[in-house]
C-alpha cells in the first residue's frame, strides 16, 4: 500500500490522541476525580471499550459527517484532520473540556468554502441543534437517574463499606459503557474525513473475525483515542472530575451513565431500526459532544440540588471555548488548505 495514505493519515491519528486526551475526561474523569478508581484502572478499560466501539458500531454517526462535506482527496482530509486536532489541542493544554465534534464540523466547513463545495444546511442543523439538545437531554437523564438512585440507596440500607464496593464497581461498568458509546460516535470526528478516500482493504483475523475496509480504518482511529487515554488525559480530568462541582461518589456514577446513554442513543442504528419499524420517532445517527453531555449531567444535578455549588465561572469559560472552537477550527482549515496547495502544490479537492 501507498505509504503516503499513512503520512496524510498521520493527522488523523492526532486528532483521534487528541480527542482521547480531551474526551477521556468524560468518561473516566469523575471516576478518578473521587479517587474511587485508579486511573491506569480506568484509562485502560476505557481504551479497550472505545475500540471495540469504533470497530463494530461506528459507522452511523461517520455517514451524518460525510453528508455535510465529503472530502475527497487525502491532502485535503489531512488538512481537516490537523486543522480540528490543532484546535483541539491547543484548548487541552487550557484545560477545557471542548467538543471534537465542533471541531471537526468546523474544519469540514472550512474545507467546503475553500473548495467551493455546498454545505448541507439540513444536515448542519441537525448537528448544531444536537450542540443544544445534547446538554439539556443529558441533565435530564442525570436528574431523573440521580433522584431514582438515590432513592434506591436509601431504602437499601446498605452498610458505607459494601455501598463503596458497588459504587467502585458500578464505576468502572459505566466507564466501560460510556467507552464503547465514545468509540461508536466519536470515530466518525477522527476517521470520517478518510473513508471517501481511503484504499485501505477488508481483512479476515482469528477465530472468523472480518473487518471491512472502514472498520480497519476505524480500528487504527480507535487504537489512537486509546492511546490519548492513557497518556494525556489526566490534564483535563480534574477539570471535570471536580472543577466543575464537587462530587459524591454516586453522582459521579450518575454522571457517567447519563452521558453514556446519550452518546449511545445518538450511534446505536439498530436502536434508530426498532424505534422507526414500529412507527417511534429516534434520534438522528450524529457525532455528538461527549463534553457537552457530561457538562450537561454535572449541570443538571447541580441545578437541581440548588446551584449553590456550581462553578459558574469555569462553565462559563467553557460555554466560550465552545462557541469558539468551531469558528477557530473553520479559518484554519481554511488558511492551512491555501498554503498546502499553493506552496507544497497539493490537490486538497477535486
Amino acid at each position: 500500500m501507498d505509504i503516503s495514505f499513512f503520512i496524510f493519515l498521520s493527522s488523523g491519528l492526532f486528532l483521534g490522541w487528541s480527542l482521547g486526551a480531551s474526551d477521556a475526561s468524560n468518561i473516566i474523569g469523575t471516576a478518578v476525580g473521587t479517587k474511587m478508581v485508579k486511573f491506569r484502572t480506568a484509562a485502560i478499560t476505557a481504551s479497550i471499550f472505545i475500540i471495540l466501539g469504533a470497530v463494530y458500531a461506528g459507522s452511523g454517526a461517520s455517514q451524518t459527517l460525510g453528508h455535510l462535506g465529503s472530502i475527497n482527496t487525502l491532502p485535503g482530509a489531512f488538512m481537516s484532520a490537523l486543522a480540528a486536532a490543532l484546535t483541539i489541542y491547543w484548548m487541552v493544554n487550557l484545560s477545557m473540556p471542548i467538543s471534537t465534534s465542533q471541531a471537526i464540523v468546523g474544519a469540514i466547513i472550512g474545507w467546503n468554502f475553500f473548495a467551493s463545495k455546498p454545505t448541507d444546511i439540513s444536515v448542519l442543523t441537525q448537528i448544531v441543534s444536537t450542540w443544544v439538545f445534547c446538554p439539556i437531554l443529558s441533565g435530564f437523564i442525570a436528574v431523573s437517574l440521580y433522584w431514582l438512585t438515590r432513592k434506591i440507596v436509601c431504602k437499601s440500607h446498605l452498610h458505607l463499606l459494601r455501598q463503596d464496593s458497588y459504587t467502585r464497581i458500578g464505576l468502572i461498568l459505566a466507564g466501560a459503557f460510556g467507552a464503547y458509546a465514545l468509540g461508536a460516535n466519536n470515530i466518525a470526528n477522527v476517521m470520517g474525513v478518510f473513508v471517501p478516500s481511503s484504499p485501505l482493504h477488508a481483512v479476515s483475523l482469528p477465530f472468523g473475525l472480518h473487518l471491512s475496509g472502514t472498520q480497519v480504518l476505524f480500528l487504527i482511529g480507535g487504537i489512537a483515542i486509546g492511546a490519548g487515554v492513557i497518556t494525556y488525559s489526566h490534564k483535563v480530568i480534574n477539570t471535570v472530575g471536580n472543577g466543575i462541582m464537587r462530587m459524591s461518589p454516586l453522582m459521579a456514577w450518575v454522571v457517567v451513565v447519563a452521558q453514556s446513554l446519550v452518546l449511545f442513543l445518538f450511534a446505536s442504528q439498530n436502536l434508530q431500526h426498532f424505534l422507526l419499524s414500529h412507527g417511534l420517532p429516534a434520534l438522528p445517527l450524529v457525532p455528538v459532544s461527549s463534553s457537552q453531555a457530561v457538562i450537561g449531567a454535572v449541570m443538571g444535578i447541580g441545578i437541581a440540588k440548588g446551584g449553590r455549588n456550581l462553578n459558574w465561572k469555569l462553565i462559563g469559560h467553557i460555554a466560550v471555548s465552545w462557541v469558539s472552537t468551531p469558528i477557530i477550527a473553520a479559518l484554519v482549515c481554511y488558511i492551512s488548505l491555501f498554503f498546502l496547495q499553493n506552496v507544497f502544490n497539493l490537490e486538497v479537492y477535486q
